[in-house]
């Protein structure tokens, strides 16, 4: 039940109540478009939601809930394919104010236009699941696959991991193989719900949500709240479940001590197909635990309504032909907006079910083999994120056997976030720089010379306080009776401030900046745990996100027994971030078993964090401890231990006790 308080719970068992509707639309486009109550057709609006087929109650189920309302509106209707509707119920409790119940977020299917009204169809977001699973090989838990069907189909989840991982099957190791009837994340959905013993449903919050059959009832619905009622004179009950094993071609059968009632019939779930036989009896019976609880009468009922009512919801009647001893549960509802609303409880008759096979040893229709010549596939993605740092990381590993020697290819891609470590560069940078410079002072004169013609020099004077020159000659010659005087001036001398000359210097400075460095990816092959040497692919990248491109060819593959082809990546100067569903691989070629069978071999991993060693010779070291279980086929469960003692570390040769 939705989480309402004590006065709506009290007031919407009144014999009179208060209340309206209102909704909201919101285009992909962005607009918004509120209506109200006084907007709806009177007795158009109904929500509609079921867990379960019309007969029996089922497991893993993954049903959509369904919205129809007719508004008086002009909204266009191109405009509303796959809007968002959201609907709303008002209760005035005792205090006068009123308490709002979301009924759930829908996306328009369908929008039909009449001459004034608007006709709507919507469902909920479990219709985003029916997108084609790809059929990849994958190894995980139920989280792990819930994670990755909810990243794909942009669905977020309202059970945490924990409550998840809590649950009796939540840490199991699950497995999908090529094999299998899985098309859509839908399936996939269906099948981890059987696992978990329950079934999925889309919240009011727009959220996935795993819920569980229970017993407690949440509410009683007495005899005046009913305008219509019927009860079975029969308790569904289930004390047994069945699964088909592929390898064997048998139903297997797991039943608890006292076996008087129905057969829960899981069919073919790929997640229950390999492993040990204790391990799938183990998941078999975690199941059976929860059905176990189921212990309900079938009904069918039309009642004054209660809007905060939910599938899985246990409730109690009472008045009338109903035993208020028993307890029944809501498979299926409708709430009619501004009417009534039916509820309903289905389930079969023990009695009737007694005459029927409970192991049916010829199961049809199941081929587990291998054709000669035809080309097989087994094919791997991710369930869970990676980081790789400068450690080996198995990104990818598969297992597959042929029946006939062949050879065969490995195709992968990752997609590969990287961060490179940033790098400090340093240089010299040089150049010619021109610097202007003041001009150099000119100097400049004036003078006077006298001369006769004796040709001798008879005295020279000159003067110039402002940088200028005059000067007198006077000088005889010999013979000579001529007589000269001469006198100029060349310039006044004086500098001028304005006047510049350019100089060109030779200049070199260091700089120094930050840039994205070059992360190195290196990739390992290992084949049947033997490290291949002979190709070592590799790849430099900068910061950002990188496809990782991988092949390999596999010659003369030994029939009969199972291989596997692991491959590891690290990364130095930098990291790496490889999310659920970012690496994909496959494995193909001729004669390829449908099926790898298991050859006895245990892998087992152990990831021991990094330890420093103290000062001086008083070094600590942490110590090493370790156990674990071990089955096998004679269904004996072992056990072993390992720890290291004294040894000696690098050249102080002293031992140290390290357990």
């Amino acid at each position: 039940m939705y989480p309402v308080s004590e006065a709506f719970l009290r007031a919407v068992q009144e014999n009179t109540r208060r209340y309206y509707w209102t909704g909201k639309i919101t285009t992909k486009g962005g607009a918004v478009y509120p209506f109200g109550y006084e907007d709806i057709v009177k007795g158009s609006g109904y929500v509609s939601a079921q867990c379960c087929g019309s007969a029996e109650i089922e497991l893993g189920t993954v049903y959509a809930a369904e919205m129809g309302v007719t508004l008086f509106s002009q909204i266009d209707r191109y405009t509303l394919d796959g809007a968002r509707v959201e609907l709303s119920y008002h209760l005035r409790v005792a205090d006068g104010s009123f308490e709002e119940v979301p009924m759930g977020i829908f996306e328009v299917s369908e929008a039909n236009r009449r001459l004034h009204c608007l006709e709507l169809k919507a469902y909920d977001y479990m219709l985003r699941f029916e997108k084609s699973f790809n059929g990849f090989e994958s190894v995980g838990n139920a989280w792990a696959f819930l994670e990755l069907c909810c990243k794909a189909c942009g669905v977020e989840m309202e059970n945490t991991r924990a409550e998840i991982e809590g649950m009796p099957n939540g840490r199991e190791l699950l497995s999908i193989y090529p094999e299998n009837d899985i098309g859509t994340y839908r399936d996939v959905l269906f099948f981890v719900g059987q696992v978990l013993g329950g079934f999925f449903c889309i919240n009011r919050r727009g959220r996935l949500e795993l819920r569980k059959y229970g017993a407690e009832p949440v509410m009683e619905v007495q005899g005046r709240h009913r305008f219509s009622s019927s009860f079975s004179d029969f308790i569904t009950r289930y004390t047994a479940v069945s699964s088909t094993n592929l390898r064997t071609q048998t139903a297997e059968y797991y039943a608890l001590d006292t076996d008087d009632g129905l057969t829960m019939n899981l069919g073919v779930n790929p997640l229950l197909q390999f492993g040990l036989e204790e391990t799938r009896r183990q998941l078999c019976e975690n199941i059976l635990n929860d059905l176990s609880v189921v212990s309900y009468v079938p009904f069918d009922s039309s009642t004054i309504g209660n809007p905060a009512l939910d599938l899985g919801d246990v409730l109690t009647f009472s008045g009338g032909q109903a035993d208020g001893e028993q307890v029944t549960c809501i498979t299926s509802f409708q709430c009619r907006i501004g009417g009534r609303q039916s509820l309903k409880c289905v389930g079969k008759n023990p009695r009737l079910a007694q005459a029927k096979s409970k192991n049916d040893k010829n199961i049809s229709g199941l081929l587990n083999q291998i054709e000669a010549g035809k080309v097989g596939i087994h094919t791997f993605t991710n369930a869970s994120a990676y980081t790789v740092a400068e450690d080996n990381v198995r990104i990818i590993s598969i297992e597959f056997a042929a029946k006939e020697e062949t050879h065969v290819q490995f195709f992968g891609q990752a997609v590969v976030d990287v961060r490179a470590v940033q790098t400090e560069r340093t240089a010299s940078a040089s150049g010619s720089i021109v610097v202007p410079f003041p001009a150099a002072e000119e100097e400049a004169g004036s003078g006077e010379a006298v001369g006769t013609g004796d040709g001798g020099e008879a005295g020279f004077s000159g003067s110039g306080a402002d940088g200028s020159m005059a000067g007198e000659k006077t000088g005889t010659g010999g013979n000579g009776d001529s007589a000269g005087e001469n006198e100029g001036s060349a310039g006044d001398g004086s500098g001028t401030g304005g006047s510049t000359e350019d100089v060109t210097v030779e200049v070199e400075l260091p700089v120094t900046w930050t840039e994205d460095g070059k992360a190195v990816a290196y990739v390992t092959y290992e084949f049947n745990d033997s490290e291949i040497l002979a190709h070592c692919p590799a790849e430099t990248w900068g910061s950002g996100k990188h496809i990782l491109s991988l092949y390999y060819p596999i010659d003369n593959l030994v029939p009969n027994i199972t291989n596997t082809f692991n491959v590891y990546l690290r990364i130095e100067n930098g990291t790496g971030e490889i999310e659920t569903g970012g690496c994909i691989a496959s494995i193909s070629g001729q004669g390829m078993a449908a099926a790898a069978a298991w050859d006895g071999t245990v892998t087992m991993e152990e990831y021991v964090s990094r330890f420093a060693f103290g000062g001086g010779l008083g070094m600590n070291m942490k110590g090493f401890v370790g156990e674990m279980g071990i089955e096998t086929m004679e269904l004996v469960r072992k056990s072993y231990a390992d720890s290291i003692g004294k040894t000696l570390i690098g050249a102080f040769g002293k031992p140290f006790d390290l357990a």
